[in-house]
C-alpha cells in the first residue's frame, strides 16, 4: 500500500525533474547514436545496451516520441528535428498497419506529440506541415477502428491475438480515434456506410470498463474492486464473453501490474478528453462506468498493487512474494531473490493517478489523495540517490528496473541474481519523461499537458503548487 510519508507538490520535485531531462539528453542521444534501423525497433536494454525483440514493432513511437518530449521540455531543437526526421522517415508504416492495436503509442507518440506542440507554437510550422500531422493522425485513427468486434451492447478494437481478444492496453490506444474525431475525421465501410470514430471510442471504452476491470460485484471468485485482466476472450461469432486470461501477467486471476497501470492512465485522460466535449450529445447521453473504472483501478494501485513507495512487483500474484512477508509494507526491493519490480509500471500509474486527480477535483470529489500518490511514485522513480534512475552514461537506459515478458523468460537476468534487474524498456523511459514533463507544466504553470491539445493557464494542481 502507498504511503504518504509527507506532502508533495509539483514544484518541490521540479529540480529533480530538471535533472531527469538533463541525463535523458545523453541517453536519446546514445541510442539515437548506436541504433541500426535494420535492427528493428529497440524494446529493452540488456546490460545496458537496448535490443530490439520480434513481437511487434510497438515501441519504435516511443523511440521517436522520446525527442519530442525531451525538446517541449527544454527547447533543445536537436531534438525537435531528430524526432521530426526519423517520424517523417520511419513512421508513415505504422499509420497503415492493419495488424496490430498500438496506434495509440506508435502514432500519438510521433505524430500526435508534432501535432500538439505544432498547435501550441512550440516551434514555427506552416499550415501544410500542421495538415499533414492530421491527416495522419486522421488516417490511424481510421485504420486503428477497422479491427473490431461486436458486442451484443457496442464491441471493441481487438488486439493483435485476433477477434476474440480484448486487452486493457488498448485503452491508450484510444487517443488515434479521438484525434482523428477532434480533426473531423469518419471511417467509411463497405457501401460507403459512414462510422463515428466517437462512438467506437466510447464503446471500446465501456467494454474495457466492463470485462477488463472488476469493480467487486461477485463475478468470479477473484473479483476484488480495482484489479484488472490483461486479456479478455470473446466469442467473436456472437460476442458471448467466455472468460479472463493474460498474456504477460502470471495468471487470469491475478493482476498484471503493468496492465493496471495502462488501464489507469487510458481511462483517466479519456475522461479528460470526453469532458472537453461536454457539448456533444453522443458524450452527454452516456454513463459514467469510465469514472467508476479509473477510481476503482487506481484505488486498487494504492492500496493492493503497489508497495509504500509507489512501485510495484510485475505482478501482484506473481508466486515468490509468499515468501516476502509484507512486501507492501515497506519500500519495493529491485534486488531481492524471488520476483522481479517493474518500475515502468510505476512511471505510467503515476501519470494516471495525476491526471485522476484533478478529474476528480473538477467533480466537486477529493482529489488530494490521488495527487499524493502519483507524487510519491514519480518522486521514489526520480531520485537520483534511488536504485531507478540511472546516471551512467555507459547505460543507455533511463529508468531502470523495467520488465517486459516473465512469463517467455525475455527480460535479461544479471549474473548473480535470480530474477530480471537493473534493465530499461523504451516504454519505461518514455512515459518517465512523459510524467516529469506533465508534472513540470503543473509547477511552472504551463500550458495544461493533454494528447488533445493543452489549455493555457491550467497549470494548478488538485491542491497547491
Amino acid at each position: 500500500m502507498i504511503r504518504i510519508d509527507r506532502q508533495r507538490t509539483p514544484a518541490g520535485l521540479l529540480p529533480k525533474i530538471n535533472r531527469v531531462f538533463e541525463l535523458s539528453a545523453q541517453k536519446i542521444r546514445s541510442l539515437d547514436t548506436t541504433w541500426r534501423p535494420e535492427d528493428g525497433a529497440p524494446v529493452f536494454t540488456v546490460d545496458g545496451v537496448y535490443r530490439s525483440r520480434g513481437w511487434t514493432e510497438w515501441t519504435q513511437g516511443f523511440q521517436f516520441g522520446a525527442p519530442l518530449l525531451q525538446f517541449d521540455a527544454t527547447g533543445d531543437r536537436e531534438f525537435l528535428e531528430m524526432g521530426r526526421s526519423h517520424t517523417l522517415e520511419r513512421m508513415a508504416a505504422h499509420l497503415t498497419h492493419v495488424g496490430v492495436h498500438d496506434h495509440g503509442f506508435n502514432n500519438v507518440s510521433t505524430y500526435g506529440n508534432l501535432w500538439r506542440l505544432a498547435r501550441e507554437g512550440k516551434f514555427e510550422a506552416d499550415a501544410w506541415e500542421i495538415r499533414f500531422y492530421a491527416l495522419a493522425l486522421k488516417v490511424t485513427g481510421a485504420v486503428q477502428a477497422t479491427r473490431w468486434t461486436a458486442l451484443p451492447e457496442g464491441g471493441f478494437i481487438y488486439s493483435f491475438n485476433g477477434a476474440h481478444s480484448l486487452f486493457v492496453d488498448t485503452i491508450r490506444t484510444l487517443r488515434a480515434l479521438a484525434l482523428a474525431h477532434v480533426l473531423g475525421h469518419r471511417l467509411l465501410v463497405e457501401q460507403d456506410a459512414p462510422v463515428n470514430l466517437l462512438q467506437r471510442l466510447l464503446q471500446h471504452a465501456h467494454a474495457t470498463a466492463t470485462y477488463s476491470v472488476y469493480l467487486g460485484k461477485g463475478r468470479d471468485g477473484y473479483d476484488v474492486r480495482g484489479r484488472t485482466a490483461h486479456e479478455s476472450l470473446f466469442n467473436p461469432v456472437n460476442g458471448t464473453y467466455r472468460g479472463p486470461s493474460s498474456q504477460q501477467g502470471y495468471s487470469p486471476f491475478s493482476t498484471w501490474t503493468r496492465g493496471l497501470a495502462w488501464a489507469m492512465l487510458g481511462f483517466a485522460e479519456q475522461l479528460e478528453f470526453l469532458d472537453s466535449l461536454d457539448a456533444d450529445a453522443m458524450v452527454r447521453a452516456q454513463p459514467d462506468p469510465l469514472y467508476d473504472a479509473a477510481c476503482a483501478t487506481c484505488d486498487f494501485y494504492i492500496e493492493h498493487g503497489a508497495a509504500a513507495d509507489g512501485v510495484p512487483y510485475w505482478d501482484t500474484g506473481a508466486p515468490g512474494l509468499a515468501a516476502m512477508q509484507d512486501w507492501g509494507a515497506g519500500a519495493a526491493d529491485p534486488f531481492n531473490h524471488h520476483e522481479p519490480v517493474d518500475s515502468s509500471a510505476a512511471a505510467i500509474a503515476a501519470q494516471g493517478l495525476l491526471r485522476l486527480a484533478r478529474v476528480v477535483t473538477a467533480r466537486g470529489g477529493d482529489g488530494q489523495r490521488y495527487e499524493q500518490a502519483g507524487l510519491r511514485a514519480l518522486a521514489t522513480l526520480i531520485d537520483e540517490g534511488g536504485p531507478y534512475l540511472s546516471a551512467a552514461a555507459t547505460h543507455q537506459g533511463l529508468l531502470l528496473h523495467s520488465i517486459y515478458h516473465r512469463p517467455n523468460g525475455w527480460d535479461h537476468v544479471p549474473a548473480g541474481s535470480r530474477i530480471p534487474r537493473g534493465e530499461s524498456s523504451m516504454w519505461g523511459d518514455y512515459h518517465l519523461l512523459e510524467a516529469a514533463l506533465y508534472v513540470k507544466r503543473l509547477a511552472e504553470d504551463g500550458t495544461y499537458y493533454t494528447f488533445f491539445g493543452g489549455r493555457s493557464g491550467g497549470g494548478a494542481p488538485a491542491t497547491q503548487k
